[in-house]
Formats: structure tokens, C-alpha cells, sequence
């Protein structure tokens, strides 16, 4: 593992010893899109938010797409290593324990991803719009680690029966997964926060 932080990224320690938030972006983000929402769910806690490396038209993204909703799996698998990678030097090098992931959209689905490849890196997710990012994914042992799914019932980008499928998936690999159904779209809303907040600090 590099030492290297090789990721553009937004970093703020917080007063908190509790787990960080690893904030990853949606298409089109970067590494202050989230921060807004990490302080508004967890004040008190440190907060890493690297910048996509991918550009798709101009904008940054995790991994590279094939089509809307179609994953290039290969690039997908390299990226959530590299990102991997990236955490592991992030701890070291600012002090942080193993973080819960916050990712929105393509955020989401690199984090769902990180889940399944790198089951080690990560001690929980709130996954916002996320669908299963591998069509064949590895057997990964989640030991428990608990993830909250928001998917919204008139999600024009993801159907509904693909989120699922992940929560399945990921419920099949050991995690415990809550996942809430809204009558929401791919937008974030004001009920996004009140569940996430509500996961993240019962």
C-alpha cells in the first residue's frame, strides 16, 4: 500500500473519536458536494471526502459507465481498490478509524462496491441511490456491518428491483441492512436526512 493520499480530497477533523464519514459524490461532484450533509448528520465527527478521478464529459465520477446504468465492471473493480488504498492511507496518515461510508448515486454504488471487493475497509454505509454495482459479485463475508439503503420508488435512473437486488446481496454477505423504500426520485430530500440521522445516531 502506498503511502500516497493520491485522491484529490477535502479533509476536516472532528472533535469526535467516533468512526469518520467517508463522503463520495454523485456524477458531477466533487469533494465539497457532501459536506454540507456530513456535518448535518454528524457534526462532531472527521470527514474525508476524495474527488472521483473519472471525467465522463467534464464530470468526475468514481468509475468509468458504459451506458446509463451500465457499468464498466472491469474499471469499477480497479477504482474501488485504488480507493481502497486511498482509506488505508488516509487512516494512517490523519489518525482515523475505519470509516462509514455516505455516498450518493455514483457515490453509492463505488461505496456498495467497496463493500463486496474490500469488505475490511469500511465499518457501515448509508447508501443514497445506489444499485448493485456487479453483476457477478464476490463471495464477501460483511460480519454484521450494518448499511442503511434509501431508494426511491420513482427513481427515473434506478428501478427499484435493482436496489433490492444489492440489499439482498448484501444482506446475503453477512450485513445488516435496513432498507427504505420512498416515494421520493433519484433527488436527495429533507426525509433522506431525518433516516440517515436517525441510522447514524439512534
Amino acid at each position: 500500500m502506498s503511502n500516497d493520499l493520491t485522491f484529490i480530497h477535502h479533509f476536516e477533523k472532528g472533535a469526535s473519536s467516533q468512526a469518520p464519514l467517508l463522503l463520495l459524490h454523485g456524477t458531477g461532484g466533487s469533494e465539497h458536494d457532501l459536506v454540507s450533509l456530513g456535518k448535518a448528520l454528524a457534526p462532531e465527527r472527521s470527514l474525508l471526502s476524495p474527488r472521483g478521478k473519472i471525467l465522463e464529459n467534464g464530470m468526475p465520477r468514481f468509475f468509468r459507465r458504459l451506458a446509463e446504468g451500465v457499468f464498466d465492471e472491469e474499471d469499477l473493480r480497479n477504482r474501488a481498490h485504488e480507493l481502497a488504498d486511498f482509506i488505508l492511507s488516509a487512516q494512517d496518515t490523519y489518525g482515523l478509524a475505519k470509516p462509514i461510508a455516505v455516498g450518493f448515486s455514483n457515490g453509492a454504488n463505488i461505496a456498495a462496491a467497496l463493500l463486496l471487493l474490500r469488505p475490511e475497509i469500511l465499518s457501515g454505509a448509508i447508501l443514497l441511490r445506489a444499485m448493485a454495482p456487479l453483476g457477478e459479485p464476490p463471495k464477501a463475508e460483511l460480519g454484521q456491518t450494518p448499511i442503511l439503503l434509501i431508494s426511491g420508488v420513482n427513481d427515473s435512473i434506478i428501478p427499484l428491483n435493482n436496489a433490492t437486488r444489492l440489499a439482498a446481496m448484501l444482506t446475503g454477505a453477512g450485513a445488516l441492512v435496513q432498507h427504505e423504500i420512498l416515494p421520493i426520485g433519484h433527488n436527495l430530500t429533507q426525509q433522506d436526512m431525518t433516516i440517515a440521522s436517525r441510522w447514524l445516531n439512534p
